[in-house]
């Protein structure tokens, strides 16, 4: 009996470590990351997502890989990187065992069971893909050495380019095989549809209606061949969907009743039913018969990006760019789960003052929200909702019970940190708001702005207390000294200003930088200032007397963010091309360099403790290095 147990265990214990990263979805925050970093904050966006033919699971193409989701409970199982760039779009082969993505820079594919990534198939880049139904051939429609309106047929083991097709003139949205493999249907944005000969590289025809030259009056989004192959739906950017008769290319019926852009189509495997998902946050689903509206789902907060039916019909699964991932019951119209977690792009990172909370302003496809995590456990604690546009910058007041933000909407709110609620909203900017800063004693807000101009706010009563103009272009950071008595400024004329914070005037101005600066900071003792800029390069000013004491060199794109350590000894620097630099302060050698998997700005803050550093990228994830004596001086 005993002999008994000690197997049911070991068989556990080894069955356990094969279904960890589906058991316990918490473990995904540290899959595939960068060397060094010990968390990922966050899944990247949602931009496409395609079911496995058996039905089994769901893949979701994002800016940092391709994530693999158990389809029957939303668990995460996998994912899958190699991309330097976001993923467009994803297609399985035909058996399931490969997965294909393409971004801007190539298409690559990757084992779906293990994982591992099989080899890069071509640089050619696109913004569509998908698999012939034999699994011989991809079609990708997109860049081709520059130009975004020709359709490539690779040879899906060898990536030998066997056709392409240069029909249109607009940019290539959308590409479906038929279902014998033999036709190829293409759209692109200037609303024309074209179909192909796969075998022989003929064009066939331009669906056409009636004596109307285009197929559709805007941009087609999406194509999609019936499973018998005599029907061909596509869907439009003016909120159409229309059927067609594939021979002789004769138009069948529209179907009306969505709002806005119609992003995706998709037919049920048994060819009866077509789902529709659009801008107007809302999936309907079609007769294919008769053209009559069965019924509408309703759930997402934002546009509908990418729709797609299991394999057995009884599922439908849909993406938004709310960042959230419905599951659907097709007979009874119910939600059945949602799948969380994904994030829009990422604009700014802070950290609470006692190091226990890091903000996120992200903004990009109407998720234009802050999320706060917990620093040390890395679980999301609360969403805050109400910019209308990105939020380009938060920062959490000096006693941690407040946080602000900024927003390309031209305002500025106050939230309560630990109830989430909205307290206040600053109006007055009149362009986007991209820095804010709280004074050391957190009675005062500075702002900066796209219009050229800096404001101080009281922080109690809301009121418009001053304004700074002398900047001649954008504002890109605002920051107060130690002390709270001056504050330093970065703008697009290539300058970093200081200014007098109880009287208003300008101190003076630091200039050398050749090209925007986009971000100031202090060291501890507000005697130095760091200014990064788009000339790839961070300077180290004298506070007092302005002058200039060292140029630090050897970034290799823009330098979008400067943060001191704690003790000042460090200086953190971001870039563009994702490579983070730590260096000496006092000799200006480079100590360590952290490179990531995204070619997006990094954004860069330290803990209070000095002991992590935390990184924000466009691509929607936050990371964090934790740092070695060495490293953290």
């Amino acid at each position: 009996m005993k002999t008994t147990l000690v197997s049911i265990v070991l068989t556990l214990l080894i069955f356990s470590a094969f279904i960890l990263p589906s058991t316990f979805a918490q473990d995904y925050i540290k899959w595939k990351l960068p060397e060094g970093a010990t968390a990922r904050l966050g899944k990247s966006t949602i931009e496409e997502i395609k079911y496995s033919p058996d039905g089994t699971l769901l893949a979701v193409a994002s800016e940092i890989g391709i994530w693999l989701y158990d389809a029957k409970n939303g668990k995460e199982l996998n994912l899958l990187i190699g991309n330097t760039a976001r993923v467009n779009s994803i297609s399985f082969s035909p058996d399931g065992k490969t997965l294909a993505g393409v971004s801007r820079l190539n298409v690559r594919l990757w084992d779906v069971a293990t994982g591992s990534h099989l080899r890069i198939l071509t640089t050619h880049s696109g913004y569509t893909i998908i698999y012939r139904p034999d699994g011989k051939v991809l079609a990708i429609g997109g860049l081709n050495g520059g130009s975004d309106n020709v359709v490539n047929l690779l040879d899906a083991e060898s990536g030998e380019r066997l056709h392409t097709f240069m029909k249109h003139k607009g940019k290539i949205t959308t590409v479906s095989f038929s279902p014998d493999g033999s036709i190829l249907a293409s759209g692109d944005e200037d609303g024309f549809i074209h179909l192909w000969d796969v075998f022989s590289g003929a064009h066939l025809w331009t669906f056409k209606r009636q004596k109307i030259l285009r197929s559709h009056n805007s941009g087609v989004t999406s194509v999609s061949f019936s499973p018998d192959g005599k029907t061909l739906a596509s869907s439009s950017k003016g909120g159409v969907v229309r059927l067609w008769n594939v021979e002789p290319g004769d138009h069948l019926r529209i179907l009306k009743g969505h709002k806005d852009n119609v992003e995706s189509i998709s037919f049920s495997p048994d060819g009866k039913t077509l789902a529709s998902g659009c801008w107007d946050r809302t999936i309907r689903m079609w007769d294919v018969a008769s053209g009559a509206h069965l019924r509408t789902f309703k759930g997402h907060t934002g546009v509908i990006r990418s729709i797609s039916f299991s394999s057995d019909g009884k599922t439908l699964a849909s993406g938004s760019w709310d960042q959230t991932i419905r599951f659907w019951d097709i007979t009874s119209g119910s939600h059945i789960r949602t799948i969380t977690g994904h994030t829009s792009r990422l604009h700014s990172v802070s950290f609470s003052p006692d190091g226990n909370t890091i903000a996120g302003g992200y903004g990009g496809y109407f998720d234009n929200s802050i999320h706060l995590w917990d620093a040390k456990s890395s679980q999301h604690l609360r969403t805050f909702k109400g910019h209308e546009y990105p939020v380009e910058s938060v920062s959490f007041s000096p006693d941690g019970k407040t946080l602000v933000s900024g927003s390309q909407d031209k305002t500025i709110c106050l939230w309560d940190a630990v109830s989430g609620a909205h307290l206040r909203t600053f109006i007055g900017h009149t362009n986007a708001v991209v820095s804010v800063s709280f004074s050391p004693d957190g009675k005062t807000l500075a702002s900066g702005s796209y219009d050229k101009t800096i404001r101080l706010w009281d922080v109690v009563s809301g009121a418009h207390l001053r304004t700074f103009a002398d900047h001649k272009s954008k504002v890109y950071s605002v920051l107060f000294s130690p002390n709270g008595k001056s504050l330093a400024s970065g703008s697009e004329d290539k300058t970093i200003r200081l200014w007098n914070v109880v009287t208003g005037s300008h101190l003076r101005t630091l200039k050398g930088h050749k090209r925007t600066v986009e971000s100031v900071s202090f060291n501890p003792d507000g005697k130095v200032i760091a200014s990064g800029s788009w000339d790839q390069t961070i300077r180290l000013w004298d506070a007092e007397s302005g002058g200039h004491l060292r140029t630090l060199n050897g970034h290799k794109g823009w330098v979008g963010c400067v943060s001191f350590s704690p003790d000042g000894k460090t200086l953190a620097s971001g870039s563009f091309g994702d490579t983070i630099r730590l260096w000496d302060v006092t000799s200006g050698v480079v100590l360590h360099t952290f490179k990531g998997n995204s070619p997006y700005r990094t954004i860069v803050v330290y803990s209070p403790d000095g002991n992590t550093l935390v990184s924000g990228n466009r691509d929607g994830t936050i990371l964090h290095w934790k740092l070695t004596p060495k490293q953290s001086k």
